[in-house]
């Protein structure tokens, strides 16, 4: 259990920070990409705010347990065994995703890349914070 909750809860609050940080970021030195955010395809109700708060804990229990499961797999230090975990998660969970996203959602490619390298770089801290707390 503490392989899983304390690695999990550190890293998910470590990425719900760089997820409210993120959007700073994107507001202020991209505001054209954010804009986007303005197409009707996007949910402006209250309703499910909630859930772009618990997506950083979501993600952060299960690559807890894909890291519990795959560590010995991973090599080198902490800094490359995290890194190794954001490029695996991006080839097998972000890409496909997002090439199912882009096919069937009026979004644009900017839109698209920006979320396959946002999920390289929760999972990559992810990975350091397992690759530190659980080796």
């Amino acid at each position: 259990m503490k392989n899983y909750l304390i690695p999990g809860l550190l890293s998910g609050f470590l990425l719900l920070g760089t997820s409210v940080a993120a959007l700073f970021i994107l507001v202020s030195f991209m505001p054209a990409l954010a804009e986007q955010y303005y197409n009707p395809i996007f949910r402006a109700e209250d309703d499910r705010n909630w859930m772009f708060y618990a997506h950083p804990f979501i993600l952060s229990f299960a690559l807890a347990w894909f890291w519990h499961r795959f560590k010995g797999q991973l090599e080198g230090n902490w800094l490359m065994r995290g890194i190794e975990l954001g490029f695996v998660y991006m080839v097998v969970a972000s890409i496909p995703a997002m090439w199912i996203t882009f096919s069937a959602i009026d979004v644009g490619p900017g839109m698209v890349l920006s979320w396959v390298f946002y999920g390289f770089f929760q999972s990559t801290i992810a990975g350091w914070v397992f690759a530190r707390t659980n080796p």
